[in-house]
């Protein structure tokens, strides 16, 4: 087994090499927390961050979408675990 098998495969699925998957990886979960913060006030403070976590979840879907149609198919794998 490749040793770098784990750390390729699913990004070249995606079409993006690993330090593109991780930036993107990066950029998803950081929009995500900072989302849920501001839903968190917004759920104290009902006049706050009216908007912020539905335009965060639109904005982070439409992006991935646009990124999966962009996306050349992802090859089977011979791998017959389940993906995370």
């Amino acid at each position: 087994m490749d040793a770098l098998r784990p750390f390729t495969e699913h990004p070249s699925s995606v079409g993006e090499s690993y330090a593109e998957h991780c930036g993107t990886a990066v950029y998803f979960g950081t929009r995500m927390v900072l989302a849920g913060l501001a839903c968190l006030v917004h759920g104290l403070l009902p006049f706050a961050f009216v908007r912020t976590g539905s335009r965060a979840i639109a904005e982070l879907n439409e992006r991935m979408i646009t990124k999966r149609c962009a996306a050349p198919p992802a090859p089977l794998s011979s791998d017959s675990r389940l993906p995370l």
